[in-house]
């Protein structure tokens, strides 16, 4: 299966079937992606992880 990435428009391939919330990253610009949808395949990029101070 192969989708675009949706910060630099390259390939983005994957072996096996991704999975739904999937965290990939982007062979061209190394952006880390999050599977949105499998039908169509849908990526957008993954949000930080932010520290939250015991809060």
């Amino acid at each position: 299966m192969t989708t675009s990435c949706p910060e630099c428009a390259a390939d983005v391939s994957f072996a096996d079937r991704p999975q739904l919330s999937e965290v990939v990253e982007c062979g061209d610009c190394h952006s880390e992606l999050e599977v949105m949808t499998l039908d169509p395949l849908n990526l957008v990029l993954a949000p930080q992880v932010e520290e939250d101070w015991g809060e």
